[in-house]
C-alpha cells in the first residue's frame, strides 16, 4: 500500500506541475493585456497632444493679419482647412481610442485607427511641407526668377505663418508617434 500512495502522490505532483504551467500562460496574457492598456492610454494622450498642437496652429493662424491678394494668403487658407480637418479627425478618433483603451483586444478597431492615422499622417506631412515651401519663398524669395521676398511688406503675418508651420510639423510628429505606437501594439499582440 505505501507504494500505491507514492504513485498517487507522484501523479498528483505531475498534475500540479501541469496546472502550474497554466497560470504562467494566464500571467503572460494578463501582462499582454496590461501592456495593451498602457499603450492604449499612451495612444489617447498622444491624440490629445496632437489636438493641442493643431489647435495652437489654428489659433496662431487665426490671430494673424491676413494680407489681401497674395499667394501667401491662399496657401494660408489651404493650410487652415487641412489643420481643421486633422483636428476634426482627432476629435472623432478620441472615443475610438477610449474604447481600445478599455477593451484592448478589439483588433478591428485598432486596425481602423491605424489605417486612418496613416492617411492623416500622409496628408498632414504633405500640407505642412507645402506650406513650409511657400513660407520659405515668402521669407527668402527666389533670385533665379527675380522673385523678391514679400515678408518685409507683411512682417507679422509671415512670422505667424512660420509659427503655424512649425506647430503643424509638431502635430505631424505626434501622428508619427501614433503610427509607431499602433505598429508596436500589433507586434506585441502576436
Amino acid at each position: 500500500m505505501p507504494k500505491s500512495d507514492d504513485t498517487t502522490s507522484v501523479g498528483v505532483e505531475s498534475n500540479d506541475e501541469a496546472k502550474g504551467k497554466t497560470p504562467l500562460i494566464a500571467d503572460d496574457k494578463e501582462k499582454k493585456s496590461g501592456l495593451k492598456k498602457i499603450m492604449g492610454i499612451l495612444d489617447f494622450v498622444l491624440r490629445l497632444a496632437a489636438i493641442i498642437a493643431a489647435l495652437v496652429a489654428a489659433a496662431t493662424m487665426g490671430t494673424s493679419n491676413k494680407p489681401s491678394r497674395s499667394s501667401l494668403g491662399s496657401s494660408e487658407s489651404k493650410l487652415a482647412t487641412m489643420i481643421f480637418r486633422h483636428s476634426g479627425y482627432l476629435v472623432i478618433s478620441l472615443p475610438f481610442s477610449i474604447v481600445t483603451m478599455i477593451c484592448p483586444n478589439l483588433v478591428v478597431l485598432r486596425i481602423f485607427l491605424f489605417v486612418f492615422d496613416i492617411v492623416v499622417l500622409s496628408l498632414g506631412t504633405v500640407s505642412a511641407a507645402a506650406a513650409a515651401i511657400i513660407v520659405y519663398l515668402a521669407h527668402n524669395g527666389n533670385p533665379n526668377i527675380n522673385w523678391q521676398s514679400i515678408c518685409q511688406h507683411f512682417g507679422d503675418f509671415c512670422q505667424k505663418m512660420s509659427e503655424t508651420v512649425v506647430t503643424s510639423f509638431v502635430a505631424v510628429v505626434f501622428f508619427m508617434l501614433l503610427v509607431l505606437l499602433s505598429g508596436c501594439m500589433f507586434l506585441k499582440t502576436r
